[in-house]
């Protein structure tokens, strides 16, 4: 994909659907009883890939122009699978559907593709063992493909500490804790995104939190319910930072999920001088709000700390777009940058230095010197989608073109985002 420079950039846009909350609502749809309406679903590939896992467990789900329909056969409904269970380039779709499996009375397995067989599975795997769960890793070496075993029933409650703040870790074992005999809980050093707490309890089950820990009681009834899903902060925060850098312009990003484990982006922008307006405000249980972004001078700043759960996904744009702002920006404490898609402190180092920015790469995180000209490169995306789009947004303001080998992998979670920053500089 080419990216060329654009003098402004004009227009709304429908952001799509979230997509952590895409996939919790086919995995509880799936477990509850009777028909799950939802509407603006994210039919990116990573979400699609649940929908095939479900699918072949036994679940209809109906795929109609404005919504999806889940027919789910209660808390154990699930069939035994006739083959593996597929589950992409989706770590979200693997490791929460491995807490579901972990209570079954059937035997599964769980594959993806060459990037999600790189990803860490220990993480996962720990917890579940210690509940009595049989889930072993084909290769060894915790990691895909992952063999889960129907033996254990109940699983065992427990209360489990994690090293690390996670949502698909904390969603895993929470999952999980359904099939269990007695409360299961998690507790965490920084409380992560919230969207399977919430989703739960609409949906009927016993969800608790304090302060650092989830709870869940055992054997949910669950029920059917309707819900729509909020535009994906995650995919807005592109189209925030290019109406931030580039001249003139004005975005109106329509209906974005504003839950507050993961609004760190807008915190953030806010400290280094974006000019964010906040309209229409929706305080459901997942509350969204149209944000208008106009071209902003910017600072930089530090990001580090417990700040670092809620914008996890958006550091990559971040860290692009401090290379926009003046002065230096250091970003700490995201040593998990390195275990997503791609290792993310290398493809955005190497993708800011392939543009003449001054950026130096650390354990976990980097230093930008903002403020230099940058020039267009060829960059590399690593098939990472996250990458691609910072790139790509990079590319709307810096001098000649800019070049992203693997640019379609942003079908992921947001297939039409070429479409959108043409119809924004076409505007």
């Amino acid at each position: 994909m080419i990216i060329k420079k654009q003098t402004r950039l004009r227009g709304e846009i429908d952001i799509p659907g979230d997509k952590s909350i895409s996939h919790r609502a086919i995995m509880i749809g799936s477990l509850a009883a009777g028909t799950t309406r939802i509407r603006h679903f994210l039919t990116g590939a990573d979400c699609l890939s649940t929908i095939s896992c479900f699918r072949k467990m036994g679940i209809q789900i109906e795929q109609r122009s404005d919504e999806i329909l889940v027919h789910g056969k209660g808390l154990h409904g699930l069939m035994p699978p006739k083959a593996i269970l597929d589950a992409g380039n989706s770590g979200t779709t693997t490791r929460l559907m491995s807490g579901i499996l972990a209570g079954q009375r059937f035997d599964s397995q769980i594959d993806g593709d060459a990037s999600l067989r790189a990803r860490p599975m220990k993480r996962i795997m720990e917890p579940l063992t210690q509940m009595g769960a049989e889930i072993k890793s084909v290769s060894g070496e915790a990691k895909l493909p992952l063999l889960l075993s129907g033996r254990t029933f109940p699983l065992h409650a427990i209360t489990y500490h994690s090293p690390i703040a996670s949502a698909q870790v904390k969603s895993c074992i929470l999952f999980a804790g359904m099939y269990a005999d007695g409360e299961t809980s998690v507790a965490e050093p920084v409380v992560s995104r919230n969207h399977t707490e919430v989703m739960l309890n609409s949906f009927g089950a016993k969800v608790t939190t304090q302060n650092r820990t989830a709870a869940i009681a055992p054997e949910p009834v669950l029920t059917a319910r309707d819900i729509m899903v909020p535009g994906d902060i995650s995919s807005a925060a592109y189209f925030l930072a290019a109406g931030l850098i580039t001249p003139e312009s004005e975005i109106l990003l329509k209906a974005v999920g504003m839950n507050p484990t993961r609004d760190g982006m807008l915190r953030v922008l806010r400290e280094m001088g974006a000019d964010i307006t906040v309209l229409n405000r929706n305080d459901e249980a997942e509350p969204y709000a149209d944000l208008l972004v106009r071209t902003s001078s910017l600072k930089g700043t530090v990001i580090e700390g417990d700040i670092i759960p809620s914008l996890i996904d958006e550091l990559p744009m971040l860290a692009v777009l401090a290379a926009f702002a003046e002065g230096k920006t250091i970003i700490r404490d995201a040593k998990e940058l390195r275990v997503k898609e791609s290792d993310r402190i290398i493809s955005v180092t190497n993708g800011l230095a392939a543009m003449g920015a001054d950026v130096v790469p650390t354990e976990d995180g980097m230093i930008i010197q903002g403020g230099k000209p940058l020039h267009g490169g060829i960059i590399d995306s690593c098939l990472d989608h996250r990458i691609a789009m910072s790139f790509a947004v990079a590319g709307t303001v810096c001098e000649g073109d800019q070049k992203i080998k693997g640019a379609d992998c942003v079908k992921i979670s947001y297939p039409d985002f070429y479409d959108h920053l043409n119809k924004l500089s076409e505007s």
